[in-house]
């Protein structure tokens, strides 16, 4: 676990990819220190519906569903805004090379 909140604050101060330091953010919050430490459930025979399993077998969707739609949401984001600020960058350097090309100066 330190190992990963290290690797997260590593990227953003070099500031590597947004995304993949989103993406480990999102793997320190969903990992739970408890999973570690639970035994292993035993293996059963036969089948048995969800609404007979107890309590702590069942694993609700829901928390799983929304980090998932999260982090795609938020990594379509950054993306977008990646790709804004790179066209941003793109439209300034044309620009700027015709007005040099208008002035007639070649360097």
């Amino acid at each position: 676990m330190r190992f990963l909140l290290r690797l997260a604050t590593e990227s953003r101060r070099r500031g590597v990819c947004v995304a993949r330091a989103i993406g480990i953010s999102l793997l320190l919050l969903c990992a739970s220190p408890l999973a570690a430490q639970q035994p292993q459930p035993q293996q059963q025979d036969e089948f048995v519906p969800v609404s007979q399993l107890p309590a702590q077998d069942q694993l609700p969707a829901a928390p799983l569903l929304v980090t998932a739609y999260s982090f795609v949401w938020i990594t379509l984001f950054a993306y977008l805004i990646s790709v804004g600020r790179r066209l941003t960058y793109v439209q300034r350097e044309v620009e700027r090379l015709e007005s040099d090309m208008k002035r007639g100066s070649r360097g």
